[in-house]
């Protein structure tokens, strides 16, 4: 599966983004979707994650309650709304397809594809 990932941009601190990543090429509905960043200097960090139905959603502690991950499996997309953007969300955001049918979505290797990522940088 091909995963393109957009909506970055620059915001505000208390801001809002929404990132969308588009998947092509297999049944989308087949594979969980995780979003992560990474940030200059550090390692990639698990953001969220959702199962292949959308009924279940899986935060970082330090996005729980500010971001929401959601799916429409019809239209082949997965989205991050961001809100109350603080500057430490600054990275880039990389969203990621897994094929497994773990409960794992932490894991940066228990995903099998990888969009391009999008930047995002938070001002204070």
């Amino acid at each position: 599966v091909q995963l393109q990932a957009c909506g970055g941009g620059l915001v505000q601190a208390g801001g809002y983004l929404r990132l969308s990543c588009e998947a092509s090429g297999r049944t989308f509905s087949n594979y969980g979707m995780g979003w992560f960043r990474q940030a200059p200097g550090k390692e990639r960090e698990f953001v969220a994650g959702i199962s292949r139905s959308g009924g279940n959603t899986y935060y970082a502690d330090s996005v729980k309650g500010r971001f929401t991950f959601s799916r429409d499996n019809v239209k082949n997309t997965a989205n991050l709304q961001m809100n109350s953007l603080k500057p430490e969300d600054t990275a880039v955001y990389y969203c990621a397809a897994k094929a497994t049918y773990t409960p794992n979505y932490i894991s940066n290797q228990q995903y099998d594809y990888w969009g391009q990522g999008t930047l995002v940088t938070v001002s204070s």
